[in-house]
């Protein structure tokens, strides 16, 4: 029996790679063959998860921060160097601040566009980027900045950065950006569909995680506002209706308005990107794995974007989550051929946590010999235990 192991990472317990190594020991104990493919869905390990599976390397760049104090950023670079994979968190992203210096209003996504423009520079025709995890909200405006255009305010000044700069602008001049925007095709990982503005929007939704209070959320408000304002009168780009505007502070729409870029579900992308429908053909059955599997697992995460891709590939795809949460069931009929979470009747959360290796590993050899022996799960029964 082959078995495609490709879990996405259990967030403070296990990586992604070192999740497939550990489903990996426990399948090859069960006596099948094991191919490893760790997944990400655009946000952290995305990049590594590139690099490895396409042969690519990794670049090391200098960006600013999300409050402009340096920090070393990385870019992957596949396909010969023509398409450049980064994480906007790993320049602009909220773990780069401590709690107690996290500042929505003034933190800036300029060191996105320095990756941006690292990724130009290293000759890349074709760019992916992952926006979650974001310690801004200033809708992109420091990612433009960066690569050439200016945001200015009454007084024809350059405004200051994030949300608080935006505050001050009064028109977007776009005659100075980097050229070679035009000639590359960017493509933005976008797991939300969340608007720019609203009851739904990125200030109101997004902002509190990142330190803002009443009053700064209806100031992000309104500064996102009146950055949509410029954007459809001085660039033609009406970005209110966009799904997933919102998303990072509103980089989702300035993406789109300042880069021409495409937003899409990062699961499937990656999916794409690594040729998923190979591994698939090679493969008898599936595992998988995240850190909690409930009904915001059916929204675009890893997971169930590769049980939906098994499906339609007719090979039965078992999730081995670290926990179960309420909303999972539908993913039994929507491609989940059977879920066995690590949490049950006699381990616990914390248990699960501590050991997660062993009882990964434990769980697929499981899932493997009983597979094997009895041939219910290549028939698609459906269970959780």
């Amino acid at each position: 029996m082959r078995v495609l192991v490709a879990p996405a990472s259990l967030k403070e317990c296990l990586s992604a790679p070192e999740a497939a190594r550990a489903m990996a020991e426990g399948v090859r104990r069960a006596g099948a063959e094991a191919i490893e493919l760790p997944l990400a869905d655009g946000g952290r390990g995305t990049t590594d998860c590139i690099v490895a599976a396409m042969g690519g390397r990794r670049v090391a760049v200098q960006a600013a921060g999300p409050l402009g104090d340096p920090v070393t950023a990385t870019i992957g670079l596949v396909a010969g160097g023509e398409t450049a994979v980064f994480e906007m968190a790993s320049a602009s992203g909220l773990a780069l601040l401590t709690r107690e210096r996290r500042d929505p209003m003034r933190a800036s996504t300029r060191g996105t566009g320095d990756l941006i423009r690292a990724a130009l520079d290293a000759g890349a025709k074709r760019i992916f980027m992952g926006i979650g995890d974001s310690a801004t909200s200033d809708g992109g405006a420091g990612m433009a900045q960066a690569l050439g255009f200016r945001l200015l305010d009454a007084r024809g000044q350059d405004i200051g950065p994030g949300a608080a700069g935006l505050e001050q602008l009064a028109r977007i001049v776009a005659s100075g950006r980097d050229g070679r925007l035009a000639r590359t095709e960017t493509t933005v990982a976008c797991d939300v569909d969340n608007p720019l503005l609203g009851p739904r929007g990125s200030a109101r939704v997004f902002s509190p995680q990142k330190g803002a209070g009443p009053v700064e959320v209806e100031r992000i408000e309104a500064a996102l506002a009146r950055l949509a304002d410029c954007l459809r009168r001085d660039l033609g780009a009406d970005v209110l209706g966009i799904p997933g505007g919102g998303a990072a502070g509103g980089l989702g729409a300035g993406a789109v308005a300042f880069l021409g870029a495409t937003l899409r579900p990062g699961a499937e992308w990656v999916l794409t990107a690594l040729g998923i429908e190979k591994y698939l053909a090679a493969a008898d059955l599936v595992l998988t794995s995240e850190g909690r599997f409930d009904a915001q697992s059916l929204g675009g995460k890893a997971p169930m974007a590769l049980a939906r891709r098994a499906l339609a590939a007719g090979v039965p795809c078992v999730a081995i989550p670290g926990s179960l949460g309420p909303g999972y069931e539908p993913a039994l009929v929507l491609g989940m051929t059977a879920i066995f979470p690590l949490v049950r009747e006699n381990v616990t959360l914390t248990d699960a946590m501590a050991r997660a290796r062993e009882l990964l590993g434990r769980r697929a050899e499981e899932v493997v010999r009983r597979a094997a022996g009895s041939g219910l799960l290549a028939k698609g029964e459906a269970e959780t235990r």
